[in-house]
């Protein structure tokens, strides 16, 4: 039996488990319904034609668990920001562990998207926003609003500035043989409000763990958000990332998304802006080396005049591994004076690894500017004699070259526990220790 075909079989099972009287079981069982009929994506879409999920597919994973491991905090300590005080939602093999958490209902709601399901305080925010923003033909968004039972649920209300940052970490303890994990986030910031959210997902095996992650995010008028992913898990787990953002008037929304462990990672981030003067902004680094792949695809849709949206990627990939950008930007007829940019610049250490970018612009407004570019190179072998002949080894050399090649992306990092967290990973990637702050 396939895994989309166990998937299928055990849908019933699974919501008669967690709650057939649930207010969602309707949005459930219509997801299963076309998930059944798309099945899981293969190489035959244009979308998914540099990345192949045969292998991460080919595992007989535990679809929910119900092995409950407890984690103590000296143990995983090392996976929170160093130095900074922040709320914390942690996730162990798909369950919410209260102990290892801080939330909080004082002003703002930082929970258990499961608690939010239920209740009917939360009725009327439910039923505004879940599901509303997910691309409804993409089966693994499909695959997740149908298997999720636990996630994030942030509700920042008007005029409201969140004091502290929020750390959402999933932990995958290996209780299983194999694991797929189904967490599902959803995220309202209501008028003039702000907030700073880290998410990481951590496996702590070397078991084969597959995580489906599905982000809803609603950003009101003139609010603000800073979003940061960290990705750095081992080389067994596979992770798909599927984010949705609809911004209201005047808003700021900003994903950083930093990828540099993990078999297989694919990042789908969706912009769709709903108003005007509003600004989306994208920046990533990805580092990988062996075989591992990373598939960063953008969207943004800007659908209202004089808004913008910026994007710069950076990728440095040795050994065999692959790197993929496709970056896609929809500007419609009525969206005037948009200010559009795109950029992607990779760096190959090595002749086996790969990249395959592929900006795409779709303009249907005259009065816009637009511009995208992309990179193609190695380190610059002028640079590299300069530093060597002033005494600095190769390695070393080499690792100051590719931290300049980062840094503009490292700059725009507003948290400075999570540049410093970013810098030692990479440090740590490139095997040296420079000693010194960006």
């Amino acid at each position: 039996m396939s895994l989309a075909d166990k998937l299928v079989s055990s849908f019933l099972a699974f919501e008669l488990d967690i709650n057939v009287q649930s207010p969602v079981h309707n949005i459930r069982t219509e997801a299963i319904k076309e998930f059944e009929k798309l099945g899981f994506p293969n190489k035959k879409l244009e979308a998914w034609k540099y990345t192949s999920l045969k292998n991460v597919l080919k595992e007989d994973y535990t679809i929910f668990s119900k092995k409950k491991n407890v984690l103590e905090f000296k143990n995983i300590q090392n996976y929170f920001l160093e130095n900074t005080e922040t709320y914390k939602l942690v996730f162990v093999d798909g369950s919410f562990d209260p102990f290892l958490s801080q939330t909080s209902h004082d002003g703002v709601d930082i929970c258990i998207l499961s608690a939010a399901l239920t209740k009917p305080v939360y009725s009327k925010i439910i039923s505004k926003y879940f599901n509303t923003s997910i691309n409804k033909k993409d089966s693994l968004s499909l695959l997740n609003t149908a298997f999720s039972k636990e996630g994030v649920y942030i509700h920042i209300p008007k005029n409201k500035i969140l004091e502290k940052p929020v750390e959402v970490i999933h932990f995958a303890t290996g209780n299983e043989a194999t694991l797929m994990l189904q967490p599902r986030n959803l995220i309202v910031l209501e008028k003039n409000s702000q907030a700073e959210i880290i998410e990481t997902h951590q496996s702590l095996t070397s078991n084969p763990i597959f995580t489906n992650s599905v982000t809803e995010i609603f950003v009101d008028q003139d609010a603000h958000l800073d979003y940061y992913k960290i990705q750095n898990d081992n080389l067994t787990s596979s992770l798909i990332d599927n984010t949705y953002i609809s911004q209201q008037k005047k808003s700021v929304a900003k994903v950083h998304t930093f990828s540099f462990g993990g078999k297989l990672t694919r990042n789908n981030l969706n912009y769709f802006q709903k108003g005007s003067y509003i600004d989306s902004i994208m920046k990533g680094i990805t580092i990988i080396d062996e075989n591992q792949l990373v598939d960063h695809h953008t969207l943004v849709d800007h659908a209202n005049p004089n808004c913008e949206s910026h994007q710069d990627y950076k990728g440095i990939y040795s050994g065999k591994s692959t790197g993929v950008f496709n970056g896609k930007i929809v500007v419609d007829k009525i969206a005037q004076k948009t200010n559009a940019f795109q950029q992607n610049n990779n760096i190959l250490l090595t002749d086996k690894s790969t990249i395959n970018s592929k900006p795409q612009l779709e303009i249907f407004a005259d009065d816009v500017k637009c511009s995208h570019g992309c990179t193609i190179g190695q380190l610059d072998h002028d640079a590299l004699f300069y530093l060597r002949a002033r005494g600095i080894p190769k390695k070393e050399a080499k690792a100051l070259l590719t931290y300049a090649f980062a840094n503009n992306v490292l700059e725009s990092v507003n948290i400075p526990s999570v540049k410093s967290r970013i810098k030692k990973i990479i440090a740590n990637k490139l095997g040296v220790d420079l000693g010194f702050d960006l």
